[in-house]
């Protein structure tokens, strides 16, 4: 077998291998989400948090994020009602890469960190955004709970993919970069986050 034969039937197992481990992952994800409203519930907070800053009216605009409350407090319970069940998934089942491999998480542990306590994070930080505790004004409020959100899907992402597809999908849908939300949560799950995930 001359080496470009060898090369090409090598890239082809690796293919093969990737994907049908991506279908792994993400048949594990969208069994669990796929029970929750969560995705269109950041739809309707992006949309409305769009009509709200771009209301010249003030009371028009107290009246968009008033509406919006409903919508936020149900994301963070919805999301915590993820997590919770999540958590019950197998952690070797759990495990997210650093490294761009298939079967990498299984093959290199060290080298992965743990979905069910990133989503853990990511829970805790949807609600403390919307619990507000911080006082937030409602912009500011919206720009860190738009953070956290698409913090979150980044992980769910970079679990099913990768980490640079997560981060070309967050760029390509939201116009931000990973380090820019990251830069825009708040101190407690970025530091968290961080840590968990060694970035």
């Amino acid at each position: 077998m001359d080496i470009l034969t060898f090369t090409v039937v090598t890239f082809a197992v690796i293919v093969f291998l990737n994907t049908k481990d991506q279908k792994r992952r993400i048949a594990l994800l969208g069994q669990h989400l796929g029970h929750y409203r969560i995705e269109a519930l950041m739809e309707e907070l992006a949309q409305g948090y769009l009509r709200a800053l771009g209301e010249e009216d003030p009371q028009r605009r107290e009246q968009i994020w008033s509406l919006l409350a409903a919508s936020e407090n149900a994301i963070a319970d919805q999301f915590k009602r993820f997590a919770s069940e999540f958590s019950r998934v197998d952690e070797p089942a759990a495990r997210v890469s650093r490294i761009a491999l298939p079967w990498a998480a299984q093959v290199f542990p060290n080298a992965a960190f743990d979905l069910r306590e990133a989503f853990r994070i990511h829970a805790q930080g949807i609600a403390d955004a919307v619990a507000n505790e911080a006082q937030r004004a409602p912009r500011d409020k919206a720009f860190t709970l738009s953070a956290e959100m698409f913090l979150m899907q980044h992980t769910c992402h970079w679990f099913c993919r990768s980490r640079t597809v997560a981060s070309a999908r967050l760029l390509k849908r939201h116009q931000v970069s990973h380090a820019q939300v990251l830069a825009a949560v708040s101190p407690a799950t970025r530091r968290a986050y961080t840590e968990l995930t060694g970035i």
